[in-house]
Parts: C-alpha cells; structure tokens; sequence
C-alpha cells in the first residue's frame, strides 16, 4: 500500500486494497475505511468475511468491499487494487460514453498476465459510477470477463487484480503506466 501511496496514486484516503488470506469460508485482509493509506501498518488491516463484514481488527471495511468480492469471485482474483491516479481517474471520466480506454501498441502490455507481444491491444472497461455497490458491483460484473485484469470506474479509478498481491500489484504499475501514456499521448495530440 505504502508503495502505491507513494507514486501518488492513493492519495489522502484514497483508495482500497484486498488479498485473500483463505478461501473456505472466504477471508480478505483489507485496510479499514477512512484512513490514509501511507501509513497504514500490519496491525491496522481488518479480516473481512464473504458478506464484507469485519470479523478481526478494529475499523469499518470499505464501502466498496462488496466490489473486491464480485471481481475475486468472479476472475478468481487473489488480490484485488484499487487505485485513484490522476490518469486512471482522468481517462475513466472522459473515456465513459465510449465504454473503454484503449491501449495498443505499447511494450509494456507483455506485462500484463497472457499477454506476450506489444502488437496487440487491450480494452479497459469503464463503468459509470453508483454509491449503490450493489448496482455497481452489478455492473462491474457484466464486464469483468473481458477486462484485461483491470476496470475503470469513471471519475473514480482503477482496480486491478492477480491471482496474489504481487501479480496484482504488477497489474496495476503496467496499467496505471499505460494509462499515463495514453492520457499524455492525447495531451499532445490536443496540442497539435
């Protein structure tokens, strides 16, 4: 988290990060609700069971605890990031009535699970956003089979995923990048 936070792109209290810790019954280690995420410490994170509910530690989950649970469920995900970068966030806004952020062409796609070429192109699926997480969840939902270990929710971010936390980690430092470059390459074309 640490690490994230300090690339900028969990900002404050910002952001939500998962991993799960056991699969029957279902266990994520999370950090709680409303605090910032530089300098959360080992002791701070939260066990949260299937139904989001806090059943170790001290805290509230994450409102948005029922979406780390649609995508682990739904991708078999063994950690799930969420992140709110200036790019991700940005692009997620303006890319909404398309339904996508596309990103093609680059090197740094091969770093992406499955993916061994940069002569290829993934779309990232961008949802509108709800403070109802069960709609949202929902809609996340319908999109998750062909998002390329990543989803943006629009004027919100990005969440990430791996089968652990270091895949999923490396999941979100290829995306956040390419969502950089894409956000910059478009600058530029605006310029000229």
């Amino acid at each position: 988290m640490k690490r994230l936070h300090r690339r900028g792109w969990c900002d404050g209290t910002g952001g939500n990060f998962s991993v799960v810790v056991k699969q029957q019954p279902l266990q994520l280690l999370m950090a709680p609700s409303g605090v910032d995420k530089g300098s959360v410490n080992a002791e701070d994170l939260i066990t949260v069971n299937c139904h989001g509910e806090v059943i170790k530690g001290q805290g509230k989950a994450s409102a948005e605890t029922l979406l780390h649970l649609c995508i682990i469920h739904r991708c078999g995900a063994g950690a799930v990031l969420h992140t709110h970068s200036l790019a991700g966030t940005l692009l997620s806004r303006i890319e909404l009535a398309q339904g996508s952020v596309m990103l093609e062409g680059w090197e740094m796609l091969k770093g992406l699970k499955g993916i061994t070429t940069h002569d290829t192109s993934v779309s990232v699926p961008v949802i509108a956003n709800n403070q109802d997480l069960q709609i949202l969840s929902e809609s996340a939902d319908a999109r998750l089979s062909d998002a390329p270990h990543g989803l943006l929710v629009s004027g919100h971010g990005l969440y990430a995923w791996g089968d652990d936390l270091p895949e999923a980690r490396r999941h979100t430092e290829i995306l956040e990048f390419l969502l950089e470059l894409t956000w910059r390459q478009s600058l530029l074309r605006s310029q000229q």
